[in-house]
């Protein structure tokens, strides 16, 4: 299990946050203009919520609420599970699978969302691991 920290997982300014009485709308337009599968809500910077792809598809959608008078308040996931950049990754890996979601809002001690570790970020890692995994291996089999 993967034992650096999360901050050296995280990008910083590579997560969106919105007020709660955001449109829904807007929040879509705007996870679709940064290319983002999620949201961090946040109420006078304190973490209050999150709006992700799925919220989209079956909270608004499917549930046939109008987006452009839909808060993002209405439809969003309340106090999320969060976890904190000196947590070790591979904690927020387990966290993600035991609660079977794909976004984990990342929070400093004040609750202030600072960034957000997705499933993406997990195959990422996963991938870089293998790649050095494997060149050492290769260097290794130089050598004898």
């Amino acid at each position: 299990m993967p034992t650096h920290p999360i901050r050296s997982v995280i990008q910083s300014g590579h997560v969106l946050v919105v007020s709660p009485d955001t449109s829904v709308r807007e929040v879509v337009h705007r996870m679709a203009k940064a290319r983002l599968s999620a949201a961090l809500i946040a109420e006078h910077g304190i973490l209050t919520g999150i709006f992700t792809e799925y919220d989209a598809t079956f909270r608004v959608l499917a549930a046939d609420v109008d987006a452009d008078t839909a808060t993002v308040a209405e439809v969003m996931t309340h106090n999320p599970v969060c976890a904190r950049p000196d947590q070790p990754f591979g904690h927020a890996l387990h966290m993600m699978y035991e609660g079977g979601f794909r976004h984990l809002p990342v929070v400093d001690h004040n609750h202030r969302p600072i960034g957000m570790v997705t499933s993406k970020d997990a195959l990422s890692i996963d991938a870089i691991q293998l790649e050095k995994e494997l060149v050492r291996r290769e260097e290794i089999t130089v050598i004898l």
